[in-house]
């Protein structure tokens, strides 16, 4: 193992988010020490939860007033004042566009940097978990066979042996070997509680982890499909669209709001473990496993004395004296007593498989294993993990920022989107310059056709009714006129020709041009026509 993980040192954010105050639901600093258990630290982790639903109601109301505000006012509806806010609602979508993708970009690596730690977690829990299961079954494994195994060999030796004091006396001292090795396997801690524990808690884990990434995932796909589609009702004008993102622009900045708070709960608990992990399994270890132990495998230092030394010790010396015995015993006593040759067989490959799980349980319990998993999980957890977390805060942030400052904007390019709907329908539709008119030709000629007809008479009949008799015009044919206009120097051009004898309609007004005109009086069209012959 390196030097660099001999020693677990935590990161410095960790000790920043330590720092932040810790105070209860009744706004009374408590301890922040990593107590999950206690109430008051229940409640402060819940305060921070408090503080950004504190942000999200003032972030609402700050909307609330411009938008009160933006429909209460009544702007200029001319073109120079027109310019300016459809610029800035460009610029504010292409703000709110860069801001939601870097923040998807944010949390895109946070959620991947906080699966990774978990991951690193929950691996690293399985593995000691491995490793604890593993001393209890070879524990368990070789008392069952010291107790069973051994013990009806060394009854039926014990009646081979019966004539023979000084065998009989053999097989009694290998007797309480036997003994004094499942002493000290009972001597060693029991394993089972803390494996069950590091299991559950591994699952659990697993399973929170998978549902919290696919969680964010979604709220990520989400934020980013609702500013591209905000964009496109932006780009297309479509006032439903921009109506239906706001909703959904709504939604998603209490989801920004929310997971923030949580991230940032959960970042803080998280660092106060981290500053301090060793008080906090010492006392939740307390009462099952002893508090030497615990510190030789957290710290695995040269200076710490190994605590399984004295009974490995005591189980080795144990199995060599009674493999020393069955080996007189099968020199000596087999000529004499063959039949005795197979409970001594026996008892020799126990003995050999005794060994075998000694030489395992020694490496099991040494503090090179455990302890590295240990500082794998403090990793995960402590680095990574996080370091994620605070990501996903930050991803939660900009994002807030971004879908406020659409939500900003969609109401500004809804006015001026009706706004210029207001100035379509202030056109007259039987003007042929109108694009609405050229949009309906081009669909319908037929229609076109008819219409513009009825707007020529139309348009002859108002003119005949209101303005006085016309002077006489000449009937000279068109050709005579322009051979006219030639023979005095002039050119002959179509434009020169009156528009009564080309056959072209007369111009066509707006609404409010043509009321102007049916508004004047006779005597200002009979001195307008007077002015016009002038």
């Amino acid at each position: 193992m390196s030097s660099a993980r001999v020693d677990y040192i935590a990161p410095w954010w960790t000790y920043w988010l330590h720092n932040f105050p810790h105070i209860n639901l009744r706004f009374q600093p408590i301890d922040n020490s990593f107590q999950p258990e206690e109430e008051n630290y229940q409640q402060s982790l819940i305060f921070l939860g408090c503080v950004a639903a504190a942000g999200l109601g003032l972030n609402l109301l700050l909307l609330a007033i411009y938008l009160s505000c933006l429909c209460c006012c009544h702007k200029d509806e001319e073109e120079e004042s027109k310019k300016p806010n459809s610029c800035c609602v460009t610029w504010s979508a292409v703000a709110a566009g860069l801001i939601t993708c870097i923040a998807v970009g944010v949390g895109f690596y946070g959620n991947s940097e906080t699966n990774d730690g978990v991951y690193q977690l929950t691996y690293s829990l399985y593995n000691a978990n491995h490793t604890l299961g593993g001393v209890d079954s070879l524990v368990t494994g070789t008392m069952g066979s010291m107790k069973s195994g051994l013990h009806q060999h060394l009854a039926r030796l014990d009646e081979i042996f019966a004539t023979r004091g000084d065998y009989v006396q053999t097989l009694q001292f290998m007797q309480q070997m036997a003994d004094n090795v499942i002493k000290q396997l009972l001597g060693l801690p029991d394993w089972e509680e803390a494996k069950v524990d590091l299991a559950s808690i591994a699952d659990q884990t697993a399973s929170i982890e998978y549902y919290r990434w696919l969680t964010y995932l979604l709220i990520l796909i989400l934020d980013l499909i609702i500013c591209l589609l905000a964009c496109l009702g932006l780009a297309k004008q479509s006032r439903w669209l921009l109506t239906t993102m706001m909703v959904f622009g709504v939604l998603t900045l209490v989801l920004s709001w929310t997971s923030l708070g949580a991230d940032l709960a959960t970042a803080v608990g998280t660092s106060d473990f981290c500053v301090s992990p060793d008080k906090y399994l010492i006392s939740q270890t307390k009462g099952v496993i002893g508090t030497d132990i615990v510190h030789y495998y957290l710290y695995c230092n040269q200076t710490l004395s190994n605590p399984f030394q004295q009974p490995l010790t005591i189980f080795q010396r144990s199995l060599t004296t009674m493999q020393i015995q069955i080996q007189g015993l099968l020199q000596f006593a087999v000529p004499l007593f063959p039949t005795a040759e197979r409970d001594l067989l026996g008892i020799q490959h126990v003995l050999n498989s005794s060994e075998a799980s000694l030489h395992q349980l020694t490496a099991l319990l040494d503090c090179r294993g455990l302890n590295k998993d240990y500082l794998d999980a403090m990793v995960g957890v402590c680095y990574d993990g996080v370091e994620g977390v605070l990501y996903l805060c930050l991803f939660s942030t900009l994002a807030a920022c971004a879908f406020t400052v659409m939500l900003c904007a969609i109401p500004r390019a809804w006015r001026q989107i009706a706004c210029r709907e207001r100035d379509y329908d202030d056109i007259d539709e039987e003007d042929p310059f109108n694009p609405r008119a050229r949009r309906i030709a081009s669909q319908n000629p037929n229609l076109t056709n008819m219409h513009s007809f009825c707007s020529y008479s139309s348009s002859m009949g108002s003119q005949n009714s209101i303005h006085p008799p016309a002077p006489a015009v000449s009937n000279a044919p068109v050709s005579e006129y322009m051979n006219q206009t030639a023979l005095f120097g002039g050119n002959p051009r179509y434009e020169n020709v009156p528009l009564i004898g080309r056959g072209s309609p007369p111009p066509s007004y707006s609404p409010s041009m043509r009321a102007t005109y049916l508004s004047m009086t006779e005597e200002q069209i009979r001195h307008f026509g007077n002015d016009f012959q002038a």
